[in-house]
């Protein structure tokens, strides 16, 4: 019963020793094996493994790639401009004791620091040579590789290796933002107001070639119509002159019954005139003036034609009347 009492503590304590003395590693980790702050073994491989309880301590460290965001650093380029840069970096754990002589029991955290310290001096080093185009143009990539190789060559006395860097804003500073604004606002107003002019001023080249076009054309086209009204004068002029050559006295017929309907509408009240005036040759004769008058084509009532008698009936006495009436 007594021997009991000790078998079991002693076999507890001997199984906390067993657990104590076995440790394991996740496959993205690695450690290192510590004694009394020495390092006995590096474990980087996933798996198992074994160190002295209570006398031995293990400290497991990332081994999967890491990143880290730099702060905003205000830099002067060559060119005098001043920019807001910051930068992301990537980077991993490649020799544990020296990353543990470089960063003591802070681990990541203090890397961490200390890298970001590197960036903060390489970044204005690099960039204090370049202008302001080869910072924004793809001239960057080769300033970036600049900037890799001082934090590859700054970092190996760290146990790490700098993959990559990249920048990752490039801004004014905050005092020069409305200024450039701005500037900027002139720019594309004088640009706006230079596209303005240059429109109005080409309005003004169609506006004053349709004028002309224009001009040109109601010209033309009045010249023609005189020229055409001309020529149905002209045409008009000859019909009239070949009807009255061919019979005189019928055409100074229909112009005295022309006459007629014309002055004597109902409108008209009273007619002055001599009673024998050739206005009356056809009211007061069926034959018109006499024989021996002269016929013009100007002539108010020359002869009539043959025709004219049936509708002035000279046997009437009151169509002999009619003109001393009015």
């Amino acid at each position: 019963m007594r021997a009991t009492m000790y078998i079991i503590p002693a076999f507890v304590v001997l199984l906390v020793l067993i657990l104590s003395s076995v440790f394991i590693v996740d496959e993205r980790k690695r450690a290192l094996v510590l004694q009394f702050g020495q390092v006995m073994q590096v474990k980087e491989e996933p798996g198992l493994g074994f160190k002295i309880p209570l006398v031995q301590d293990v400290v497991l460290y990332e081994d999967r790639i890491l990143g880290l965001q730099t702060q905003p650093i205000e830099v002067t380029l060559l060119s005098d401009r001043r920019l807001v840069v910051d930068a992301f970096a990537r980077w991993r754990i490649v020799d544990l004791v020296e990353f543990r002589q470089s960063v003591g029991t802070a681990g990541e955290d203090r890397a961490q620091q200390l890298l970001g310290n590197i960036l903060s001096q390489a970044i204005p080093e690099v960039l204090g040579n370049a202008t302001q185009e080869q910072v924004l143009s793809q001239d960057r990539a080769a300033l970036m590789n600049q900037i890799l190789a001082i934090a590859k060559r700054e970092g190996s006395a760290l146990g790490i290796d700098v993959i990559d860097v990249r920048l990752t804003r490039t801004d004014l500073p905050e005092q020069n933002l409305e200024a450039t604004f701005a500037r900027m606002r002139a720019e594309r107003e004088r640009e706006a107001a230079d596209e303005r002019a240059r429109g109005g001023e080409a309005a003004q080249r169609v506006r004053a070639s349709a004028d002309r076009t224009v001009i040109e054309l109601t010209s033309d086209a009045r010249r023609q119509a005189e020229v055409i009204r001309g020529e149905a004068d002209a045409e008009r002029n000859r019909i009239l002159a070949e009807a009255y050559g061919q019979d005189p006295e019928f055409f100074a017929f229909t112009r005295s019954l022309t006459a007629y309907e014309v002055s004597l509408q109902g409108g008209n009240s009273s007619i002055v005139m001599q009673p024998d005036s050739e206005f009356f040759d056809y009211l007061r004769s069926d034959a018109g003036r006499p024989s021996g008058a002269s016929v013009g084509p100007t002539t108010a009532a020359p002869a009539p034609a043959e025709p004219a008698a049936e509708e002035v009936a000279p046997t009437e006495p009151a169509a002999e009347e009619a003109p001393a009436n009015p």
